[in-house]
Formats: C-alpha cells, sequence, structure tokens
C-alpha cells in the first residue's frame, strides 16, 4: 500500500459510475470561478486562496486536471470537493449541486431515493408557502404600513422575501391543497386531533429562512402588535435544524466575502434593517446561541467574525456562551471580535437612529474576543493582588487549552502572562509542525521511489499511459505499490480521456487516497518546473523499466514466478 491516510469522500449510495461521469460533464473553472475571482497564469488559473487568508495567490487550479491546490494551507480536491469546502455542503448536496448545473438526475438505491423523493417535495412546498405569504403582504396595507414604519423599502423585502401571514386558522390550507400531511411535516400546521389542523403562524409578518443552497427551509414570523412571543421560528423538521443554521447566510454571502468580515446579531429584524442601510453582511441565530457550529460554519466563508449583542447583562451572558463555543475554533488567519450596544438599543435601533456611519463608527470600538475573555473573567478579581492574578490564570487555562495549537494560541497565552506577570509556558502554544502529508507534497528534494515516481506521473499526465506499449509489462504484485499502480494503468486505459480529478475519485473509499492526492499535486522537479507531455511520457517510460528490471531479479528458485509477477494484458496501441 502507498499509504494509510483515509482523505476520501464516502460515496454512499450514489453510483460510482455517475460520479465519474458527472466529473467528465463540468469544468472545475467553471464551478469555481463564480465564486473565487482567479486569472490566467500559464496552464492554471491562479487566486488567493479561499480557504485561508493571504495577500499573495497561492490558489491553482488545473483545468487539464480538474484538480484545485494551495500551495499555502495545502487544501486540494475536485469540484465536489469543493463545493464541500466552500459551500459547506454535504457529499450529496454537492453531487446534486454539479448535477443540477448540467441537467442530470442523480440516481440512488431504493432507500436513499425514498429519503431524496420524501424531502423535495417538502422543499417545492415551502416556496409555494414563501409565494403564498409574499402575495398576502402585497394584499395587507396594515403589514406594509409596519414595514414602512420600521425603515424597510419594498427592494428589501423582497430581497429578503418578506411576506405575511393572514390572521386567522386555515388560510394556508384554503391556498394550498391538498397537502396538508406535508403542511405539518414541515411545521406550518399543527395537528389539533385525527380530524383537524391550525396554522402555526397567524397575523405575523414572515421571513422565510433559507440553506446555504437558496432553498426555503423555515420561517420566522413576527408580531404586529404587543402579543406574545413576539418571535416565533419554525419547529425543527426534516428540513430545518435551527442549530445549524443561519439567518440571511445565503443573502449575505457575496457581500462578507467582499467586506472579509461577518457581523452576528440575535434577530432576523436586525439583519434586514442593516442591509436596509447598505450593512449587507450580517446574519443571525435562530433563536438559539451561537454555537460552535456556526462559528464553523462561517470561518468556512470568512476568516472574520463579529458577535454583536446588547449591553445588559443578558447579552453579555449570550457573549460568554457564544466566546466559549468560538475558541476551538480560532487558529492562525482567523479571528473574532465582540461589539456590544449601549443599553435598550440592538443593531436595528441603532442604524435606524444614526444611520450607516453611525453603526459603523461603533463597529470600530469592537472587542477582540481574547481581550474580552480576560476582562470578563477578571471583572470580579483583584488584579493587584497574588491572589486574583492566580485565579485569573486558573480561570483561564482551561478555556485557552481548547484554542488549537497555533501562533495564535501563544499570543493569547502570552497575553495571560502580561496580565499575572509571570511566564506560563507562550512559547509551547504556538504552532505544531506542519502536517507531514502537507511536507510531501511542498518539499521538492524528496527522494521519490520508482513506484512513487510512476505513481505521481500517472496521475498528473494520464494520457500517457495509452502511449506506452504494456502488452509486455511485468511487475512484480508484492512490490509496495503495484496494485495501485495497476490498477490506475486499468482505469487511464479503460478510458484514455479521463483526468486527474476523476483518477482521483476512483479512489475516494480507499485508504490511499490521502497519499494520492499528495502526489497528484507534487511537483516531479526540485525547482518547480512543470513537464511538459513529452517529458513526463519519457520518465514514465524510465520509471516502468526500473520497476521491471527490479521485479526480474526476484530470485525465482524460491518464489514461483506465477506468485511473484502480474502480467497486464493491454493490447498494444496500433
Amino acid at each position: 500500500m502507498l499509504g494509510s491516510v483515509i482523505f476520501g469522500f464516502m460515496a454512499g449510495p450514489i453510483p460510482q459510475a455517475f460520479i465519474d461521469d458527472l466529473l467528465s460533464r463540468i469544468d472545475i473553472v467553471d464551478v469555481i470561478s463564480p465564486r473565487v475571482t482567479m486569472k490566467k497564469s500559464g496552464s492554471n488559473h491562479m487566486a488567493c486562496c479561499p480557504f485561508h487568508n493571504e495577500k499573495t495567490p497561492s490558489f491553482s487550479v488545473s483545468q487539464t486536471k480538474q484538480f484545485y491546490y494551495c500551495f499555502g494551507c495545502g487544501e486540494k480536491g475536485n469540484a465536489i470537493g469543493f463545493l464541500m469546502a466552500y459551500e459547506n455542503m454535504h457529499f450529496v448536496d454537492a453531487i446534486e449541486t454539479l448535477a443540477e448545473s448540467v441537467g442530470l438526475e442523480v440516481p440512488r438505491d431504493e432507500l436513499a431515493a425514498k429519503m431524496h423523493s420524501d424531502n423535495r417535495p417538502l422543499y417545492a412546498l415551502l416556496e409555494s408557502v414563501a409565494d403564498f405569504f409574499q402575495a398576502q403582504l402585497r394584499d395587507s396595507p396594515e403589514s406594509i404600513d409596519y414595514l414602512k414604519a420600521r425603515g424597510l423599502s419594498g427592494e428589501t423585502a423582497k430581497r429578503f422575501g418578506i411576506g405575511y401571514a393572514p390572521d386567522g386558522w386555515d388560510a394556508l390550507t384554503n391556498a394550498i391543497t391538498g397537502a396538508e400531511e406535508d403542511l405539518i411535516k414541515t411545521g406550518m400546521l399543527i395537528r389539533k386531533d385525527a380530524q383537524r389542523s391550525y396554522q402555526r403562524f397567524r397575523n405575523r409578518i414572515m421571513f422565510p429562512i433559507r440553506d446555504r443552497r437558496g432553498r426555503v427551509i423555515g420561517f420566522g414570523g413576527r408580531v404586529l402588535d404587543n402579543q406574545e412571543p413576539k418571535y416565533l421560528n419554525s419547529p425543527e423538521t426534516p428540513l430545518f435544524h435551527k442549530g445549524s443554521e443561519l439567518y440571511g447566510l445565503f443573502e449575505a454571502r457575496k457581500a462578507i466575502q467582499d467586506v472579509d468580515m461577518v457581523i452576528v446579531v440575535e434577530g432576523y429584524m436586525d439583519v434586514v434593517a442593516l442591509a436596509q442601510h447598505n450593512i449587507d453582511n450580517a446574519v443571525a441565530t435562530l433563536g438559539t446561541a451561537a454555537n460552535q457550529q456556526h462559528s464553523e460554519i462561517l470561518f468556512k466563508v470568512v476568516p472574520n467574525i463579529v458577535f454583536c449583542f446588547d449591553g445588559d447583562k443578558a447579552g453579555r451572558k449570550a457573549a460568554w456562551r457564544a466566546l466559549v463555543n468560538t475558541l476551538p475554533c480560532l487558529q492562525d488567519g482567523r479571528d473574532a471580535h465582540f461589539l456590544f450596544l449601549p443599553d435598550g438599543e440592538d443593531p436595528d435601533s441603532i442604524v435606524t437612529k444614526h444611520g450607516h456611519a453611525g453603526f459603523q463608527d461603533l463597529l470600530a470600538q469592537r472587542q477582540s474576543i481574547i481581550d474580552f475573555l480576560y476582562d470578563h473573567l477578571a471583572s470580579e478579581l483583584d488584579m493587584t493582588s497574588i491572589g486574583g492574578k492566580a485565579t485569573l490564570a486558573d480561570k483561564a487555562k482551561p478555556l485557552l487549552d481548547t484554542i488549537p495549537r497555533s501562533v495564535y494560541k501563544q499570543l493569547a497565552t502570552r497575553k495571560l502572562e502580561t496580565l499575572i506577570g509571570i511566564p506560563m509556558g507562550s512559547n509551547n502554544a504556538g504552532a505544531p509542525p506542519a502536517p507531514k502529508t502537507q511536507n510531501r507534497v511542498q518539499n521538492n528534494s524528496d527522494n521519490l521511489t520508482a513506484m512513487s515516481r510512476s505513481v505521481l506521473l500517472a496521475l498528473q499526465h494520464p494520457s500517457i499511459i495509452t502511449e506506452q506499449d504494456l502488452t509486455q509489462l511485468k511487475i512484480d504484485t508484492n512490490l509496495r505499490g503495484s496494485d495501485v499502480l495497476l490498477k490506475i494503468i486499468e482505469h487511464c486505459t479503460a478510458d484514455p480521456t479521463i483526468t486527474t480529478a476523476r483518477l482521483l475519485e476512483r479512489f475516494s473509499d480507499s485508504p490511499n487516497y490521502g497519499f494520492l492526492s499528495n502526489l497528484a499535486v507534487k511537483p516531479y522537479w526540485p525547482d518547480n518546473r512543470e513537464l511538459d507531455a513529452q517529458t513526463a511520457l519519457d520518465e514514465f517510460t524510465h520509471s516502468l523499466k526500473q520497476l521491471q528490471a527490479r521485479s526480474l531479479k526476484t530470485d525465482a528458485s524460491k518464489v514461483d514466478a506465477s506468485a511473484r509477477t502480474g502480467l497486464l494484458s493491454i493490447p498494444k496501441k496500433s
């Protein structure tokens, strides 16, 4: 075996043949270019990496290999992997997104097909519900007056799909007939008894909640008067899991990336009000505390998060929970801050009173997550005393331990050392050595074996396989990696147009995937020169001769030739 790192994506019930066909129909440049600004550079496209903060482009996309690789952070993969990493999609969602882009239907086994068919009508149903609420808003002068009084324009209401749920018990079922069970399943109706159900949302301004693909998965509703509860969200459903969703992320994504920062607020009205004043990079949690999953989702989109909370006791308590949940997500290239608003104010009221400039002035006063950590812990301690300093260290250390080893952690620890006046080993809290797999990719002086060179060349230049006369090729099957090389040759011979990305996908379930993906991006020459087709062919031929010579040296008297060698029967190319 060439390696033991499992680095692939399980294909599950989706046939591997379909995945291979899908990758052959799409162009990775077409997938990445709408999301990342790239420039042509030689045979590749280059960009600043979307997965870590950098000023000099090191993110390379190969149209020939249908593969991307960042020389800075080591992120790599095909179009499927890019959507999973960039859009935070699950594997199946990434496959569906790509399939839809080229007009393909994703085949599944019976169980998966049933699950998929169960959910697809639910998405369509909620789109219809959203359309119904928007139509009701247009016919509700009271609702329109309410939104105008809150300073919202028709354009903003349309952008966020804001609607109105009419009062009464059955307006929704009268408008959308024959779907009562699915309306119950999506949380839009509440079952009263075996025969009757009624609307969950009544006389409320409705805010559709969209997933990262833009599909409606639930709703938030706000009353027009002083009834309770003031805000009401959809319940947990097969589509909606409020602990893993953020309101406004779909609408704000481009703005978030443009300004390199996201603002997390507490309510969807805050998001909409900020957007009304051209602050488009805000999102909101959905009635839950900001959790670690929320932070991870956002850090995959942008390196800087600002949590915006009320300055009262409840707001600071919520902020502390967000801090504890965000510390494990911090690493070099990521940062988080906290903005505490004046008593009695929220983002909506601040931006309404003081406008875009006023909110930006307040935003400039945000506090770093580490400063907030120490200020919060020290707020009830006497920091002029030895006991107070010792208590601060005792309380802070378990929290600092949740930060991954990095320069960020080292600096956070050094800040504590300054506060208490003694060293705590900040030099040992720094960044660990780069992962070995990444070092192997970037270390051009590695001495590859003939087997590894052959695999590298075949992966990066699959077309060279069909240029070889392999009818007499004999490779000792006991040689480490021979099974992988022969399998690569088999795939390339069966499909002469196969790309690097498609070839790697054939090994996605293999324990060799991590090592193979590293070889797929490793420079062949120490000076990083790219191999032209003829040189790649010559080098591959030379490596195969070395392998064959080594195989023939096996002691025939001790090992039977039939067990010793593997004869690859491939017709000679005409």
